[in-house]
């Protein structure tokens, strides 16, 4: 999730947190920069390699070609014009296609019919599927038309500018898996064709560390599971096996790899918040110190480690396997770690801890990583657990008349009071509790197994509390779409986890009639007499909503674990209160004859500067996200359970899905916690 709006470390844009048939491979790949792949501070001295490279080509050297001959002038111009002509065909946008169906004018008409829409028992959720890819072919439609190429789009003004010179493919391949998983296959050949030839990671300028992993890096890396995985998906010819182009993502993968080692060469092994790409140097955060963001540093170990099951080399595992390592040798309080970190020392920096901006992530990827490796890696399953015991202690409350559960902050150290504070990008955790406590399996398989516990059980219950509570964010507001930040009336003092359940048991010891009530939606009606209404404040600085995916995230892991269809309904209404309220509609009035409907279409969406007024306030701009993340979980949301299944894959936190695997060799957790010291002087006695 991590901050997904999220800063962009050191860029002028801080803070402010998805294929041809012609041979394309080896055209436009951009080369590393000289011995990347064994810089890491000198942390990596021994460079034998043990493992085989992948399918034995080492980092993926494009194919040579056969020595150059003499053409014929004639036949040089000849092969000039055709390949002209086949570059302007591929590289047309799909919109310019004249006989294709309009979808931007489909969905204004369907959006004219929202509020009429009735309730019903036999929903076609596939059909309601084909809505959401609606949504995501008309933004990527209007990316195309108005800023092919470039990482920033502004839908309503149709600007749009590069995060860097040269630009990164920011919203190309970070949407490109998107369009895998929707068949797609006319948006991915043209956006397979353009990181073929136009797609370089050699500027020279700094980017965000994590960032660039998380979409990048981590689009690259989805891509060519997806493309390899499910040839039906999006099927192009130029990625079978055999084929020219087969390698493409992962030689493009393989160099941003090397380039971004660069940022973990820090004394303590902690990457720098910033890289220089051309040169593969780290750079460390203007502000905070230096300091670099904890979830930032620790959200960059799933990309990783799969880039390094693919090519067998252990100096991609080994740096981010070094940063866990630092991590825990702090020895966080109760699991809970403050939201930065220094580079130099790899000590925390400062007392603040929270699971929102900058914090969000670290428990996420810890999870992940055990599931990543096919729970291989126990370690992770144990920091996780010790990191749930800290959240139920310290950071988990009740409000004061409808008693929804509030995941807050404690800005000044777990001994200063809680800040009654959710982040938007909290509600990652509801879908997060529900994949610790099954595995991605469902519930009620997980409840059958032999290490299903109370503890288990009562995570289900704090996911399924969570998930209400981040659904009323949204009915909080006019448009029902939720604010940036949402803060909770809490008892003073607060009536915290603890308090209400002692232990588990409480908790999970519910009868199913108690169980059953708490999953119940929160009235809808905007009448203002619902108390739970009477619960949340939303500040007039955090009325925005910049199109994120944590809600709808979270919604898609507790239906496909819990099978409950309440979440699919929830996440409906989400869907529909965006094509409503964030679309971008073009089409003048002009003389009509009497009784006939004025023709528009939508034409893209944005994210809003007030989410809590009708008209809502539009700030133009698609964030990259809307096609990575929040479209895709809707459409993964309404698509059948097995489809690219929790239990075969993890999602990293840009929503990219990665296979799960069994890590073999040298691919192994490389460290062992230590004792702290007053557990060491206990044992010692």
């Amino acid at each position: 999730m991590s901050y997904q709006g999220r800063s962009f470390a050191t860029s002028p844009f801080q803070d402010n947190r998805s294929r041809s048939n012609q041979g394309l491979a080896g055209l436009g790949l951009s080369t590393g920069p000289a011995g990347l792949s064994n810089k890491v501070g000198g942390y990596f001295e021994n460079n034998d390699r043990t493992l085989p490279m992948y399918k034995d080509k080492p980092y993926f050297t494009p194919k040579r070609t056969a020595p150059r001959r003499r053409w014929r002038p004639l036949f040089v111009l000849g092969v000039c014009v055709l390949t002209f002509l086949w570059y302007y065909k591929s590289s047309m946008p799909v919109w310019q296609d004249s006989n294709s169906r309009d979808v931007g004018v489909d969905l204004w008409k369907w959006a004219q019919t929202i509020d009429d829409e009735s309730p019903s028992k036999n929903v076609d959720w596939n059909e309601r599927r084909e809505k959401v890819r609606d949504a995501f072919v008309i933004s990527w439609q209007g990316y195309e038309k108005d800023a092919w190429g470039s990482d920033e789009y502004n839908p309503v003004s149709g600007r749009s500018r590069n995060m860097i010179e040269g630009g990164m493919g920011w919203i190309i391949v970070d949407a490109l898996d998107t369009m895998m998983i929707m068949n797609l296959t006319t948006e991915v050949r043209h956006a397979r064709e353009w990181i073929s030839t136009s797609l370089k990671y050699n500027q020279d300028h700094d980017v965000s560390t994590f960032e660039t992993t998380i979409r990048m890096l981590g689009g690259l890396l989805s891509a060519h599971h997806l493309s390899t995985k499910y040839p039906d998906l999006a099927p192009i010819a130029d990625d079978d096996v055999g084929a020219a182009g087969e390698d493409l993502y992962i030689e493009k993968a393989t160099d941003l790899g090397d380039r971004l080692l660069g940022a973990f060469e820090s004394p303590s092994g902690i990457p720098y918040a910033s890289v220089n790409l051309n040169k593969s140097e780290g750079l460390p955060s203007h502000g905070d110190g230096g300091a670099s963001s904890t979830a930032e540093a620790t959200s960059v170990q799933l990309e990783f480690k799969y880039l390094a099951k693919l090519t067998g080399e252990a100096e991609y595992w080994r740096a981010v396997e070094k940063v866990m390592e630092v991590i825990d040798e702090q020895h966080p309080q109760d699991g809970l770690v403050p939201i930065f970190i220094n580079p130099k020392t790899g000590h925390f920096h400062g007392e603040n801890i929270r699971l929102g901006s900058r914090g969000d992530s670290y428990y996420e990827y810890l999870i992940k990583q055990y599931l990543q490796t096919s729970e291989q890696e126990p370690v992770y399953k144990e920091l996780w657990d010790e990191s749930l015991a800290g959240i139920r202690k310290h950071l988990l409350a009740f409000s004061q008349n409808a008693q929804l559960m509030v995941l807050g902050e404690r800005p000044n150290g777990l001994k200063e009071n809680l800040t009654p504070k959710m982040d938007h990008l909290v509600c990652f955790l509801p879908g997060t509790y529900a994949l610790g406590a099954t595995g991605g399996r469902p519930l009620a398989e997980a409840r059958k197994s032999a290490d299903w516990s109370q503890q288990r059980e009562e995570e289900i219950f704090i996911s399924k509390e969570l998930m209400k509570t981040c659904w009323a964010t949204y009915l909080a507001t006019a448009t029902g779409l939720a604010p940036e930040i949402s803060h909770f009336i809490l008892d003073s003092p607060p009536v915290m986890m603890g308090d209400k359940y002692p232990d588990p048991k409480s908790a999970s010891g519910m009868s199913p009639q108690e169980l059953r009530s708490i999953s119940q939606p929160l009235s809808p009606q905007f009448d203002g007499s619902e108390p739970w209404r009477k619960d949340i404040e939303i500040h007039n600085m955090d009325r925005h909503n910049l199109q994120r995916p944590e809600t709808v995230e979270s919604l898609f892991y507790m239906y496909r674990i819990t099978g409950d269809e309440i979440y699919r309904e929830w996440g409906w209404e989400m869907f529909k209160a965006f094509v409503k309220y964030t679309a971008v509609v073009e089409g003048e009035d002009s003389e009509l004859a009497e009784g006939e409907a004025t023709i528009r279409r939508i034409k893209g969406f944005t994210s809003l500067s007030n989410a809590n007024t009708i008209p809502p306030t539009t700030r133009d701009n698609m964030e990259s996200f809307w096609m990575a993340e929040t479209l895709k979980y809707f459409y993964l949301l309404f698509s059948d359970r097995d489809f690219i299944s929790l239990e075969d894959h993890v999602f990293n936190t840009e929503a990219h899905p990665l296979p799960r695997f069994k890590p073999t060799g040298d691919l192994k957790t490389g460290w062992q916690r230590k004792p702290k010291v007053a557990d060491a002087v206990e044992a010692a006695e």
